[in-house]
């Protein structure tokens, strides 16, 4: 790394970043009001496309149905990839804020669902649209080639493996390095970075439990799914408690449990919507194993008239940060933001970063730019309360503007030049 190189580099970058932040924090509000669901990012994806346009990048739309692939040519070097995911969450915002989403959408049951950027995939977008300016703005201080990547649907696990299915990988240069990062609770203007596994597996399930309907005042004729959806749900807490070692870290979540139309009616069946995350394949392949194991044992001890039917709905691998890669990111935050910069461990959290990573066979780097208030963060912190904290999908999730944006703008472009010649 050539550290004179990227210390001018970083100098010139604080004022213009500083000049841009107005520009940018419009962009964020608007894209925040603005919200799409996961692959119906279309509004977004036009953002990032006409923005990359305006600042003579070779612009790609469309791929993997509304990703945006940005190339900025800029003479001999290395090929760097910053992803950002566009797509909101089917929650409505409850922040308070003066530019909260109000939007009503539809989701791909049908339902009719409040729509908002509660996991902070807006200042994703906006990040890179600045840094894609600023590299463009400022070529005389770097060569290589600039990949921008917005993509779509990461709240369903769909998107980057859509991109890839799309032809991304032969459509455009292999990159030698994928770089992303995510806002999350944190104190802001720190940033967060882990070597090895810093996100875990995700997976996805939905069972549907069968039982025989009746009427409410004659539960005997029935086979009350209900009851079965019920003590299924209190018998899957005892995979992680009884069934995975202390030592693991694994967690297992029934977010949905939907039965029924009215209180005078047993119904016919019972769906649960179950999330599981883990940090090691083979605590996974049990606990999924087990789910299946109790889904069915309950079923069976109900005398349910057939076996519960199981559908994935999300996937996501392991985000494993390369350890060459990471330590390179490290020494340039170190530059750039000194003790604010520092390490962290795990999340239980899942992405589908990695994908791209692991599908091209380089290495890549993910990490974390807080986005709570300091004082807020530090008062939390102080009284043992930071669970507290509004955290990603909650509906009161509001990252603060300032210094938020400038952070994670800075943190990308840093961890960037530390590969451009």
């Amino acid at each position: 790394m050539e550290i004179p190189k990227i210390k001018a580099f970083n100098d010139r970058m604080d004022s213009s970043i500083e000049q841009l932040l107005p520009e940018l924090e419009e962009i964020y509000k608007d894209i925040h009001q603005n919200p799409e669901l996961s692959m119906e990012e279309l509004r977004t994806a036009k953002i990032a496309a006409d923005y990359l346009s305006r600042y003579q990048f070779e612009v790609s739309t469309g791929i993997g149905v509304t990703g945006v692939v940005g190339i900025l040519q800029n003479g001999d070097g290395p090929v760097v990839m910053l992803r950002a995911d566009m797509d909101a969450l089917p929650v409505t915002e409850d922040t308070g804020l003066p530019y909260a989403s109000t939007k009503i959408a539809r989701d791909e049951e049908g339902t009719e669902v409040g729509v908002s950027h509660v996991c902070g995939h807006d200042l994703h977008v906006t990040w890179l649209m600045g840094a894609a300016r600023l590299f463009s703005e400022n070529r005389d201080l770097w060569s290589g080639t600039l990949m921008a990547v917005f993509q779509p649907g990461e709240e369903v696990g769909r998107g980057a493996q859509s991109m890839i299915d799309d032809g991304m990988m032969e459509r455009f240069p292999k990159p030698d390095i994928i770089l992303g990062q995510h806002v999350m609770v944190g104190e802001a203007g720190t940033v967060k970075y882990r070597s090895g596994t810093i996100l875990s597996a995700g997976n996805s399930l939905k069972v549907r439990l069968f039982g025989r309907g009746s009427h409410g005042s004659q539960p005997h004729t029935s086979i009350d799914p209900v009851v079965m959806a019920a003590a299924t749900t209190m018998r899957l807490q005892t995979i992680i408690s009884r069934e995975v070692a202390p030592i693991e870290n694994a967690v297992l979540t029934v977010g949905a449990l939907q039965a029924g139309t009215k209180e005078n009616i047993i119904p016919e069946e019972a769906t649960l919507k179950l999330n599981i995350r883990t940090f090691n394949d083979s605590v996974k392949d049990h606990i999924l194993s087990a789910v299946k194991r109790i889904c069915c044992a309950e079923c069976a001890a109900s005398n349910a008239p057939r076996d519960p039917e199981f559908t994935e709905l999300v996937s996501y691998p392991m985000t494993v940060n390369d350890a060459e890669a990471t330590a390179r990111v490290v020494e340039a935050f170190k530059m750039q933001f000194g003790d604010k910069a520092f390490e962290t461990k795990p999340a239980s959290a899942s992405e589908d970063f990695s994908i791209f990573g692991r599908n091209w066979g380089v290495p890549y780097v993910f990490w974390f730019v807080g986005g709570t208030d300091p004082q807020t963060y530090l008062e939390a912190k102080k009284a043992d309360r930071i669970n507290a904290i509004p955290s990603n999908h909650s509906p009161k999730f509001a990252p603060v503007i300032h210094p938020t944006l400038k952070t994670g703008l800075q943190s990308m472009m840093t961890a960037a030049v530390a590969w451009f010649h």
